[in-house]
């Protein structure tokens, strides 16, 4: 089992989710290394007065990543997006994703996101023009529709595949579920049957099995991790691992995960900068001490929360996981 988009062959059916402040460059490179067949950039608005800033020059810098390259965009217009896709595939794009899955009421106050699939023939027009305006192919992530009684995700997926739409991710909930209660997947199986483009399945895949379940029910080509990867990030080799032999990956060694956690935070360091990288790192942090160490991580949380020195917070960081 593969998935193809454009020239590119996927190395694994399981993908890392674009997600705002958490598929920033260290973390991509970490999921890619431990089993992710395509990791996306966290949702980026390319502009010329936003171009400057600190945040977009952190989100548009792909410098010494594998390829594919996919780079999410977000927007309202078409033209805008269509601007917006030219410019991301100059910085390195080799795929280009666009956002209507976003819940976030920033975004969809500016009717992107999730709120666009409200507007079929706006979809419509936006698909088109970004699909013509670059030569990569175009991917799309969606959800099940804007609301419980307005779930149109099988029409935009229509829409998707007839205007050049090369993958389709859709996330179990609506727009007005945002994260909560549990993704249904009856409209992601509904779509699978509808469209010949690979669909992506997104929404509660927390473990491998989960993720053969999801699979096997909705037909999908292939499976979308987003919170379970927080903290998790050797969720992509096990969810690999049981895919192609059917059994569940020995627990990798303690020892092995404290290196690469360290490695991660120092990576995050070395990007961002000591007054940045310091404070993106803390959620890192502590979801690696959530899943690692639940009983007890309250206490760390609380101290290493206050430290305020990148090299107090490595050094306090390391002897709490050389205690575990």
């Amino acid at each position: 089992m593969s998935i193809q988009i454009g020239p590119y062959k996927l190395s694994s059916i399981a993908l890392l989710a674009p997600m705002a402040g958490t598929s920033d460059k260290p973390f991509r490179m970490l999921c890619k290394s431990l089993g992710a067949g395509l990791t996306t950039s966290e949702m980026v608005v390319i502009q010329a007065h936003l171009l400057n800033t600190n945040k977009s020059k952190h989100r548009l810098d792909f410098a010494g990543e594998k390829t594919p390259i996919s780079i999410q965009i977000a927007g309202s217009e078409a033209n805008e997006l269509a601007l917006s896709a030219k410019k991301a595939v100059k910085f390195g794009a080799n795929i280009i994703d666009i956002n209507m899955g976003c819940p976030a009421k920033k975004v969809c106050n500016k009717a992107s996101g999730s709120a666009l699939m409200q507007d079929e023939a706006l979809v419509k027009n936006i698909l088109e023009a970004v699909v013509s305006a670059v030569d990569v192919p175009v991917t799309l992530k969606m959800r099940t529709g804007w609301n419980a009684d307005n779930k149109n995700a099988s029409t935009i997926a229509q829409i998707a595949e007839q205007s050049g739409i090369q993958m389709l991710s859709v996330h179990g909930r609506t727009k007005a579920d945002k994260y909560h209660g549990m993704a249904e997947y009856d409209t992601i199986q509904t779509v699978a049957n509808q469209v010949d483009i690979p669909v992506i399945a997104n929404g509660d895949i927390t473990s491998a099995k989960k993720a053969q379940q999801v699979l096997d029910y909705t037909g999908a080509s292939g499976i979308m991790i987003g919170r379970a990867a927080q903290g998790n990030p050797w969720i992509f080799s096990e969810i690999n691992h049981y895919l192609s032999t059917g059994k569940i990956l020995k627990s990798i060694p303690l020892e092995e995960k404290k290196t690469i956690i360290l490695k991660h935070i120092q990576q995050i360091h070395a990007f961002y900068g000591d007054f940045l990288g310091l404070r993106l790192a803390r959620k890192h942090i502590l979801w690696y001490a959530t899943h690692l160490d639940k009983n007890h991580m309250r206490e760390f949380w609380q101290t290493i929360n206050k430290i305020t020195d990148g090299e107090q917070q490595l050094t306090l960081f390391k002897n709490y996981l050389n205690q575990l």
